[in-house]
Formats: C-alpha cells, structure tokens, sequence
C-alpha cells in the first residue's frame, strides 16, 4: 500500500515563527494580490516611482560610465574591471564612495564614505539596524504612528517590541515621545531608537518642520536614544523649501540614515543603504564604525549587494556628478504636478462634503482621506470589484486599531486622466457607501 505523502503536511504553521501569522506582514502580499486580480482598476495603492522614464538604453550607458569610472579614477586594469563586476564584492558596497559624494552634493552631508553599507533596498538597511540594536527581549524600538509596514514587518521577525508614538501637525507629537520613551523604561524596557519619516511620510505625507526636527534632535540627545531616518521621498517636493534632513542637522551622531535608491533611480536594481558613523565602544578600549557592525550581519544575511545593481546606480550618479536632483528634474514635475492634480479633484468633488476630509502634503506621493464609513480589506476588494478602483486601507499602517476610517491615495505612478477617472470611480463608491450608513442608521432606529 502506497501513501501519498505530498497529501500530508511536512510542518505545523504553530512550529513557525509566530510573525508569519501577524498582520503586518499579510499586508504586503494582499495589496499586491487584489492588484493583480483586478489589472483593469485604477490603482492609488502602490508607492511606486514614475514608469515613463525608465529607459533600457541607459543602462548600458551607466555600465559604460561605471567601468570607466574603476579604471580612470580607481586605477583597475581590465580584468580587475571584470572582477569587480562579476565577483561576490565587498559587503558594505563598491559605490559608497560614490553614494558619499551624493549626501555631500545633494543633502549636505558630510560622511565618511567607510560608514556607508550599501544594502540590497533599503529594507535590508532597516533590517539590519533593527538585527544590531535587538540585543534581548528588553529592547524595543519607537515609531511614529501610523508608520510604514516594512518597519513593523521587519520588528515582528526580530521579535521586537514596537512602541507608537503620536503623529501630529508638525509630524511627531514630541511631548509623546518623551512620555513613551519614559513608560518603556518604567515598565523594564529598554529603547533604543525611534523610526520615522521626516519627509512626506509614508503613509501620512507629513513632513516634520525644522523646529519639530531640532527638538527631535535635542531629545534624542538628552535621552540617549537613536534616530532612524528613512528619507526615500525628500526630493519630492510640491511646494516651499526643501527642509534640511535630520542627518545633515545632526551633530552628536545620533541619526542612522536610511537611503533608498529605488525611487530616485530605479527599484529594480534594488539599492539602498545605511550611515551608520556612531562609533561602538569596544571592551577593549578600543572603537568602530557602527557601520562595520552592521556589515558583519549583512556578511550573514546577503553576503554582499549585488555589484551589477551597484553599478548601474553608481553609473547614473557618475552621469550627474553626484546629484539625485539633477538626475529626477523631469520626475519631480511629475510627482508635482501629480499631487497637484489629485487635491485639486479631491477639491472638485467632495469640497461640500462635511463628512469627509482629506490632508494637504507638500509634497510626496501620498494623500490620506477619511471618509465616513469603515474601510478595511473586504471594502477594498469591493472596489476593485465593482468600481474599478483600488486603493490602500489605512488601518494597515497601525499597530493595532487606528485608521478604520481613512484610506491612502498614491498618484506617482498615474497619469492626469488616470486620477481623474479613478476620483470619479471613488466618488461613485463613496456615495454608494453613504447610502449604505444612512440604511443601516435607519434600520437601528427602526428597530
């Protein structure tokens, strides 16, 4: 007698790690998964960089300027050349120099080039920091709510605690942190840095004010605690001045910067990176780059970022002398007359609207609407179902409850005519939604 054995379960999701049933990560996978079940929507809901730009041609052309790049001003013969490219690299990255030149040019920042660790995205920066500080089950990490789910996602694999802080006009309710940092150690807790997005955050667009990231810094000073600043979108700006990123203002070294190449070059190549110059106090006396800590554990994790990725960022830096802005003029008119357009039919459509309401970033990708009526995962796929289009439940983004009636609009990869189309969609699903509360209103005081 036979026995299938593919019919019988090799393992128990209870012998897993308990993270693969948390919410944070089912989010990812289910946004993508209603996307491609519903190709004809008009989707709001995914982050994603301007698609009319990329151009297959340019890649060769940023192979070409990198390989002459190792030759003229690294001194690599031919087959060196070859080896570099071809080869597992060194795992803090062959174009942190390069990526150094591009904080100086562009963001004012002055790094040692050996404190950069270039990352397969800028996730695995995330990753790895969090990995570095998760000594033991007492040290846990803040972050501004609602925040980005990579971040959760990634503390729920390390089995480490998230503490929310409140978000506020200017981007974090600092009185809030003090006390959340206070009630984490009260309570044997130890924490060791705070998350956030200075710069159009994702998911709620705001951008902290220099004041607010002045005080950030001076608290993060006083109570010993570090910085993690994730700035994939601080080129993006609509509107004012650009505001100078909390690592260029940081003097104490208490910021790690978290850069993402996947936004102002090109999310296929999977690039980003950590600055990482804390020094680390060593038993011995001795000290080193925070950085060279966090190499250690990507050694173990992706041994190194791949160096053709590597090169073909670093040849679009090369290509404009070190400047990301430079290189995005044509995407940042885009992205800005993107969320131009989407608040100005936001305006055109539901400015009567007492029950609804939507925020005004400066910048970004992002909008965040709240709306009278609950939205979760099932509404959503309604949506798509029966609208046409789709969009981003805030509730993901939350810890916990928060959100329930909030959704976010991501206009960075849509055309004019796609946002008005898609408006049009939302609008038609929110009147149906209405009718929806209103029957069900009318049914309670019925019954």
């Amino acid at each position: 007698m036979t026995t299938n054995v593919e019919s019988r379960p090799a393992l128990r999701r209870a012998d897993l790690h308990s993270a693969l049933e948390d919410p944070a990560l089912l989010s990812m996978n289910f946004l993508n998964e209603v996307a491609n079940r519903f190709p004809d929507a008009i989707s709001f809901a995914p982050g994603r960089p301007y698609e009319e730009s990329f151009d297959t041609e340019a890649l060769h052309r940023y192979l070409h300027a990198f390989c002459n790049y190792l030759e003229k001003e690294r001194g690599q013969d031919p087959a060196q050349v070859r080896r570099t490219l071809f080869q597992y690299g060194r795992t803090k990255g062959i174009v942190h120099d390069l990526i150094a030149r591009h904080l100086h040019v562009d963001e004012g920042i002055e790094v040692d080039p050996e404190s950069v660790v270039v990352t397969v995205g800028c996730q695995e920066a995330l990753f790895l920091v969090l990995r570095a500080l998760r000594r033991d089950e007492r040290d846990t990490v803040l972050a501004v709510s609602p925040t980005y789910v990579g971040l959760t996602g990634a503390a729920r694999l390390l089995d480490m605690t998230v503490c929310p802080v409140r978000d506020s006009e200017v981007g974090v309710d600092l009185d809030d942190l003090v006390v959340q940092i206070r009630a984490a150690r009260a309570a044997g807790l130890n924490p060791r840095a705070c998350y956030l997005v200075p710069d159009f955050a994702n998911p709620s667009g705001v951008t902290l004010s220099i004041e607010a990231r002045r005080t950030l810094l001076r608290i993060a000073a006083e109570e010993q605690l570090l910085l993690l600043e994730d700035n994939p979108y601080g080129f993006f700006r609509a509107s004012g001045e650009r505001v100078p990123t909390l690592k260029a203002l940081d003097t104490e070294r208490r910021v790690v910067y978290l850069g993402s190449l996947a936004k102002t070059c090109f999310p296929g190549a999977r690039v980003g990176f950590a600055v990482a110059d804390q020094l680390v106090a060593h038993d011995d006396g001795s000290t080193s780059l925070f950085a060279d800590e966090l190499s250690k554990i990507k050694s173990m994790l992706t041994v190194n970022t791949a160096p053709i990725s590597q090169a073909m960022v670093g040849g679009k830096l090369l290509e404009h002398h070190g400047s990301l802005l430079r290189a995005n003029w044509m995407e940042i008119e885009v992205y800005r007359r993107n969320l131009t357009h989407l608040l100005e039919g936001l305006e055109k459509r539901f400015h009567s609207a007492p029950d609804l309401g939507w925020n005004t970033p400066s910048g970004g990708f992002f909008v965040v609407v709240t709306v009278p009526f609950r939205v979760d995962d099932t509404l959503l796929e309604h949506s798509a179902r029966r609208h046409g289009v789709l969009w981003t439940p805030m509730s993901h983004f939350y810890d916990g409850a928060g959100g329930e009636n909030q959704l976010r609009l991501s206009c960075s990869v849509l055309t004019p005519e796609q946002i008005d189309d898609g408006l049009d969609r939302l609008a038609n699903l929110v009147d149906e939604q209405r009718w929806c509360v209103g029957v069900d209103q009318e049914g309670e005081q019925d019954g």
